[in-house]
């Protein structure tokens, strides 16, 4: 049996994101090493994720609307190389404020143009299998802390932070940019951008229509606060750990389990989407990732934190797939690398604001204890949020259009 074609671009998405996020989100793994060796500042170095997300999301926007024009293989190609360059760079850097420049604004604007542009080639391709398709490259983030973390860990161990974060720009340049020339439009799009769907599932917005409508703001206002929810808890893991006296590699494979479940939830949520619909999905995901936040706030024992990594990488990895999903089915094939690049920007917010919250606490508090507290909150409003979802009326006035249902 012929195999399509859109499963290697799915494969493709899947590893251009693991070595990409992975990338950036090793600095979880860099932070005690880098404030020990230089004196920094945890907060200070942990504003550099901030930055990260921050750049990130503004670049989300930017590099889903050139994926739409240009397509996705000259963006990936242009944000690897960035990477690379930027991972480079901040490995010999002295400064703070040189550090938080090269590796948060420019390493968190090379990763901008990963998601948005891949997720909506791959939903191009991959016509009856939309869910899986954006699952499976959705899935590549979580691959990054099982792959890219412990590669990290073990250079650190064995020899300094300056020659791993050396070696990841390596391995970036190495693998993305081949990686990159493996892209193709999908064969029915009418334009360069790769994006199938015919006229029958566009409802024929504009950008600008469409960022005016209540659906893109229930979207990114979700995503934002389910974002805000498990940022900080993600990125301050290994340090929490390490805090309740867990040595630094097991701390790091407390990492990976969470990546590790996360790709489990990716891969569970978009199936069972499939069968309840989105809307349930994401608000049951949503419930069960604030409880796991919670829960941080009573473990101590490693064994505790596995268990805990493996309910809370469910629960975050559920969702994660299913807003790519959302977009695509409320607004089309035609303009989803922006709307969705528009998405990703808002929720980077979200994600920006645990880093930094989480190293601002620990240098007040010495401990952690406010961070969960603040993401519960964030979880519980992210629940909230996603109960008013309702389907657009703009499908749904459009003569002989079936209106998609997100319950």
């Amino acid at each position: 049996m012929k195999v399509s074609y859109g499963w290697v671009i799915v494969g493709v998405g899947m590893v251009v994101s693991c070595i990409g996020f992975g990338a950036m989100f090793s600095l979880a793994v860099f932070l005690n090493p880098i404030t020990e060796a230089t004196g920094w500042s945890r907060s200070g170095t942990s504003a550099a994720a901030t930055l990260n997300f921050l750049c990130m999301g503004v670049a989300s926007f930017g590099w889903g609307a050139l994926s739409d024009r240009y397509g996705a293989r000259t963006v990936v190609l242009l944000g690897g190389t960035l990477l690379a360059i930027g991972l480079a760079l901040a490995s010999q850097t002295t400064s703070l404020l040189a550090f938080q420049v090269l590796f948060g604004m420019l390493v968190g604007a090379a990763a901008g143009a990963f998601f948005a542009p891949m997720t909506a080639l791959a939903m191009a391709w991959i016509e009856h299998r939309r869910n899986l398709a954006a699952a499976l490259v959705s899935a590549g983030m979580g691959m990054g802390s099982m792959t890219v973390a412990p590669l990290a860990r073990w250079i650190i161990t064995n020899h300094d932070w300056r020659l791993a974060m050396l070696v990841l720009a390596v391995v970036v340049a190495a693998v993305i940019l081949p990686a990159a020339f493996l892209l193709r439009p999908a064969p029915s799009a009418p334009g360069v951008n790769g994006a199938s769907g015919a006229a029958s599932d566009d409802p024929g917005m504009t950008v600008a229509q469409a960022l005016r409508t209540p659906q893109f703001a229930i979207i990114a206002l979700t995503f934002f606060a389910c974002c805000a929810t498990h940022s900080g808890p993600i990125f301050h893991m290994v340090s929490y750990a390490m805090s309740c006296g867990v040595s630094a590699m097991a701390a790091t494979t407390v990492l990976s389990t969470a990546g590790l479940a996360g790709l489990a939830g990716r891969l569970g949520g978009g199936l069972i989407a499939d069968r309840i619909g989105a809307k349930p999905t994401i608000v049951i995901g949503l419930a069960l990732q604030a409880v796991a936040v919670s829960l941080y706030l009573v473990v101590s024992e490693l064994g505790a934190f596995y268990a805990l990594s493996l309910l809370f990488g469910i629960a975050y990895g559920s969702v994660m797939p299913l807003y790519a999903v959302l977009v695509r089915t409320y607004f089309g094939a035609r303009i989803m690398g922006t709307v969705f690049g528009a998405v990703s920007m808002i929720s980077a917010m979200g994600m920006a604001l645990g880093p930094w919250a989480g190293g601002w606490v620990f240098d007040t508090f010495a401990g952690y204890n406010w961070l969960y507290i603040g993401s519960l909150i964030f979880g519980l409003c992210a629940v909230a949020i996603a109960l008013t979802f309702k389907p657009p009326a703009t499908a749904a006035a459009r003569p002989g259009q079936p209106v998609p249902q997100a319950s």
